[in-house]
């Protein structure tokens, strides 16, 4: 988890890097596909009753997209060691829980294991409106209502990895709930950040869970899926 630090601005190569991102995200959406990834913590072909979720009448088929960093992470102002990213952990408890379809966000560079290596990374990416390469295809959403997009909060926000993410694909008619791990900043901005790159999709309640406390987030997750009507248990 990355607490919020470093600010300011850096002289902008924001042209290039877009016009990077529109090839590589055309390349990427060429080679969409339906289901879980093969990096998915969920094996196998999905079927129609791993993809619907019910809530009272209504059955509503749900993907949940993650990026997820293991290694050296922020813990109660020191580090740790973390063998299974803070995210992954949170998304597996909900995967748990709910029916769903899971995607694992991968950086096609991926972030160091070295916590202020990450950070300084991070820090540049924001400073400049990067967008990261997603490794691997990028999953096919016709077919899902509702998309949790799962990510930890990096100096206030979700990593860039996750725009260039949403802003590669079609969110108009979907619901989506942020959700994150975080050290100081909950949501951070990713209620804004969602709704400006996933047009035409509704921005709906979003779970933040402390990355420290992630393990023991189980009434936590419970309360929220049943609030977010994703879960009747």
């Amino acid at each position: 988890m990355i607490p919020p630090q470093h600010h300011g601005a850096l002289p902008g190569r924001r042209t290039v890097l877009r016009g990077a991102l529109l090839t590589a995200t055309a390349a990427l959406s060429a080679t969409h596909l339906a289901g879980c990834s093969p990096s998915s913590p969920r094996s196998g072909t999905p079927t129609a009753s791993q993809c619907a979720t019910t809530s009272g009448s209504n059955v509503k088929r749900v993907l949940l997209a993650y990026f997820s960093r293991a290694g050296e992470n922020y813990y109660f102002g020191g580090r740790t060691d973390l063998k299974v990213g803070n995210t992954e952990v949170l998304a597996n408890k909900l995967a748990d829980r709910i029916a769903c379809d899971t995607y694992r966000i991968q950086a096609a560079d991926p972030y160091p294991h070295d916590y202020d290596a990450t950070v300084e990374r991070n820090v540049r990416e924001q400073e400049t409106d990067a967008r990261p390469a997603v490794e691997g295809r990028l999953p096919f959403l016709d077919g899902y209502d509702t998309i949790l997009l799962a990510s930890p909060i990096w100096n206030v926000r979700a990593p860039m990895i996750m725009t260039t993410f949403t802003e590669a694909l079609d969110f108009r008619g979907k619901t989506i709930h942020p959700v994150t791990t975080y050290a100081m900043s909950g949501l951070g901005t990713t209620e804004r950040d969602y709704a400006a790159s996933c047009a035409g999709a509704s921005i709906a309640e979003g779970l933040a869970i402390r990355g420290e406390e992630v393990e023991d987030a189980d009434i936590n997750i419970k309360a929220w899926l049943r609030r977010a009507g994703l879960s009747t248990r």
